[in-house]
């Protein structure tokens, strides 16, 4: 486990952010917008803190957020919530994931994820003394395989992490894909951990949740939260709901990192989850928009760029300008051309597998940013024409 823990505490942002910070690179590689949320959500935030919502909030949540976010899987997925034993706010979903990952696993158990999975699965799953069972996804479809689910799943699989839409593919899992490992998970009495944070940024096709199948509510716990779909990362508002065995053992964890916290971030994201359905409609029209005009550039400048159904980023294979190795290139941007990337291989179990020439772009970024990105790669890119 320490050796996991070592491994994690220098992460691949961290190195990259230091080179974007050395060589004045514009930084494409961490997915956050440059661009502030909805007015609407930034002035219910504003009247939050001067409502008098500034002390703790209850364990389990302000009552306001945890009636929306009932209201929300009510409207979009058909799931019934009881907002008192079925909802837990988080500091984000990664405290949501941790608290659920540490609360249902242990030494000797397993925990099953795609992979290539966000970095911090591994980590927690290490920090539950548990071992980590990868998913391996082959690019350029990402298709979940069902004889490479059933290998993951051994009889001490306790939980299974799915993120759907999948960061870092932009894959978006399809109803057969789902209903593969709800088999899986009912045949060999799994719990679904589901980190849906990109629920709402799909571009195309559509999400579906994995508690909405027949028998999975009852095993399945789901993760999202305010920051990816209202473009407010910062907040750190997530939830987990789910059954109410479930989400009390869930609770029972999460009280003892933070109890409870960003009180009027809370009452404002009850705001924001109300708000008509246009305001996020607009801002995944224009990540839609961005992401194009990422492709189409990085296309002209001769790299593969791999389909994106949804999430913020754009997959690329760097193989067609001669360097096959997407870690070394990504050393290589920001130095010759000023611009920072994320070798994909940084999120896979195996960096030498089927990862190793693929690199992710962020495009929740201003349109002078992309532009700019795109002008520097150009310029780099001819060196090799």
């Amino acid at each position: 486990m320490m050796a996991a823990m070592e491994a994690a505490q220098v992460s691949i942002f961290t190195r990259m952010t230091a080179l974007a910070e050395q060589t004045g690179a514009v930084n494409l590689g961490q997915g956050f917008p440059d661009f502030d949320g909805p007015q609407p959500v930034i002035e219910a935030a504003q009247e939050a803190l001067g409502a008098a919502h500034n002390q703790y909030a209850p364990l389990p949540g302000v009552p306001p957020l945890r009636r929306a976010i009932a209201e929300h899987q009510l409207r979009h997925y058909g799931l019934e919530l009881d907002p008192d034993s079925q909802i837990q706010v988080t500091f984000g979903a990664t405290e949501a994931l941790a608290s659920a990952v540490l609360a249902l696993a242990g030494p000797g158990d397993e925990v099953a994820f795609l992979d290539p999975s966000y970095d911090s699965y591994p980590a927690v799953v290490a920090l539950a003394g548990a071992t980590a069972r990868p998913i391996e996804l082959h690019p350029p479809d990402w298709r979940l395989d069902a004889a490479t689910l059933e290998a993951a799943i051994t009889p001490n699989t306790r939980v299974l992490l799915l993120n759907t839409p999948h960061n870092p593919t932009g894959r978006v899992l399809d109803r057969e894909e789902l209903e593969l490992i709800a088999a899986a998970c009912q045949e060999h009495d799994v719990i679904a951990l589901t980190d849906e944070v990109y629920e709402h940024l799909v571009f195309e096709g559509s999400h579906i949740p994995i508690a909405t199948l027949p028998g999975m509510f009852e095993r399945t716990i789901t993760v999202s939260s305010l920051g990816k779909t209202f473009s407010v990362t910062g907040w750190k508002v997530g939830w987990a709901s789910g059954p109410a065995e479930l989400i009390a053992r869930l609770r029972g964890v999460k009280q003892f990192l933070t109890f409870a916290g960003g009180t009027p971030l809370q009452h404002a994201g009850a705001e924001a989850l109300r708000l008509p359905p246009a305001v996020v409609e607009d801002l995944v029209r224009d990540l839609r928009r961005k992401r194009d005009r990422l492709a189409e550039g990085l296309t002209a400048a001769g790299f593969g760029v791999l389909p994106s159904a949804a999430t913020y980023f754009l997959n690329v294979d760097g193989t067609p300008l001669g360097e096959p190795d997407a870690t070394a290139l990504c050393e290589r941007l920001p130095v010759e051309a000023g611009v920072v990337a994320i070798p994909i291989a940084a999120f896979a179990h195996d960096p030498a597998g089927p990862t190793r020439p693929l690199i992710r772009f962020a495009f929740p970024k201003g349109d002078a940013v992309i532009d700019e990105a795109l002008a520097r790669i150009g310029r780099w890119s001819q060196s090799f024409h």
